[in-house]
């Protein structure tokens, strides 16, 4: 059989249904991310008119200086894009809320390359700017310029974001391990404490009192201020509140799987206002493991003082979970991410999820709000019986009224088994009123992307498709 349908329309209790006014919540977030998407052009806009403002449009009377000119807003566009970059990674509670964790830190790596090429450009096209005006061949003016204020530093930031921008290549992040990629990542905040100097050193560009002056203090100060916020202080003080520590560990399925479920144990964990398909950044404070940050999707429902993850092995810092002792206190950071209600924009709802993408899935159908009959869930598992928190997810849908689908048996060329591709099914054949709802995926990213492609093709709208990245 190439899939398992099991109806549940049994409810123990009423459910309250969504909210009439879930579309217009969706259009308000989607209205926010439209502001951010603006102000971040916006800004560089406002960094490249002040310089012609105040006195660069007046830069472009001979060759040389034209070249310098172009030179000096290829630093400056590449300048404001790296701030924009370290906001969109401060983890800034109305960015968060508005595109979610996933999304700003997509927005974050695709930022890397262009602005590589603009601090390329802008070393270039000063290098030779310079030369012209002073009638010298590159090689001199480079010995030359050596000797500005704050060069050398220019030049260390510069590679330092060099090897960023490398490390976060597909084909070379692939070959390190999670906790090197991270590390070579922060190397990002060295190079703007590098390069800043030089900006506002080189060439009396920015004078004391002007707009373009006030401008950058106060782009710099902020980002600065929102990085030690939101990224130290925030985390800090939420540790120190709730006290979390590890209560047990379960084995999940087969122990040859590696997975577990790791139950804590805090104090007013309310106020962190996490829902069913969040995550939270985890350190687990032990020998081994307390310097290490673990993106996990909480797996059940935030319920009284406990929250828990399951996790599978499969790398060193995931592995060695399964060695942590009850009682190990617990660093986390958090709630982030939208793949929860706070994207619904429809009453039904669709969750499809594979391998451990079902811990976001399974939490997210437990808080989730709609009627009986409104909810299906999509399962891709190796066996009709087999498949992690499987009898959670059974139990779940048999309560609140939803229909579980599971797939089982080796995936095909796309994201269906191989059977269920020869029976000619796909996504609206499992799951007729998909169009009329928001659908939840969460799964490899070549599987994911897979059934993203499905629902746009039956016609789905990007404010209907959640995506919950769990690689790296």
């Amino acid at each position: 059989m190439a899939f398992l349908v099991h109806d549940a329309r049994h409810l123990e209790r009423p459910v309250r249904p969504v909210a009439d006014g879930a579309r217009s919540r969706a259009g308000r977030r989607l209205w926010r991310v439209d502001v951010l998407q603006a102000s971040a052009a916006a800004s560089v806009a406002v960094a490249v008119a002040l310089f012609l403002a105040e006195g660069g449009a007046t830069r472009f009377g001979d060759p040389g200086s034209a070249i310098t000119s172009l030179g000096i807003v290829a630093g400056l566009a590449a300048t404001d894009l790296v701030l924009v970059m370290l906001l969109l990674a401060a983890r800034v509670p109305f960015i968060e809320r508005a595109v979610g964790h996933d999304a700003a830190m997509s927005l974050h790596g695709r930022l890397g390359k262009p602005v590589l090429y603009l601090l390329v450009a802008h070393g270039v096209l000063l290098l030779a700017g310079y030369a012209i005006a002073d009638g010298v061949d590159l090689a001199a003016e480079a010995v030359a310029i050596w000797n500005l204020p704050d060069l050398p530093l220019a030049l260390l930031g510069f590679a330092l974001f060099l090897a960023v921008v490398v490390s976060s290549l597909v084909a070379v992040r692939r070959k390190l391990r999670y906790e090197v990629w991270h590390v070579v990542h922060l190397l990002v905040y060295g190079a703007v404490l590098a390069a800043l100097p030089h900006q506002f050193s080189v060439g009396g560009l920015f004078v004391v009192g002007t707009w373009q002056w006030a401008y950058w203090l106060v782009i710099a100060f902020g980002t600065l201020v929102a990085i030690v916020a939101y990224r130290v202080v925030a985390p800090l003080v939420t540790t120190l509140r709730h006290g979390l520590e590890v209560e047990r560990i379960d084995p999940v399925g087969d122990p040859a799987d590696g997975v577990v479920s790791v139950t804590m144990r805090g104090r007013r964990l309310a106020a962190l206002r996490a829902t069913g398909g969040q995550f939270f950044i985890w350190r687990f404070l032990t020998a081994g493991q307390w310097w290490q940050a673990h993106p996990y999707s909480l797996s059940a429902a935030p319920r009284g003082d406990r929250l828990r993850i399951t996790v599978r092995a499969l790398g060193d810092g995931s592995a060695s979970l399964t060695g942590i002792r009850p009682g190990t206190k617990v660093a986390l950071e958090g709630p982030y991410g939208i793949f929860s209600e706070a994207s619904r924009s429809r009453r039904r709802l669709t969750l499809v999820a594979a391998g451990i993408g079902v811990t976001p899935t399974r939490s997210l159908l437990e808080s989730a709000t709609f009627r009986p009959g409104e909810a299906t869930v999509v399962l891709r598992t190796q066996g009709p019986a087999e498949g992690w928190l499987l009898d959670e997810v059974r139990d779940l849908c048999h309560r609140r009224g939803a229909t579980l689908i599971t797939i089982p048996g080796s995936r095909g060329r796309g994201w269906l088994t191989a059977s269920a591709e020869r029976q000619g099914l796909d996504l609206v054949a499992l799951v007729p009123a998909v169009a009329d709802s928001d659908l939840y995926v969460c799964g490899p990213r070549g599987w994911a992307d897979g059934v993203i492609s499905e629902a746009r093709s039956a016609g789905l709208s990007d404010e209907q498709i959640h995506h919950e990245r769990f690689d790296w």
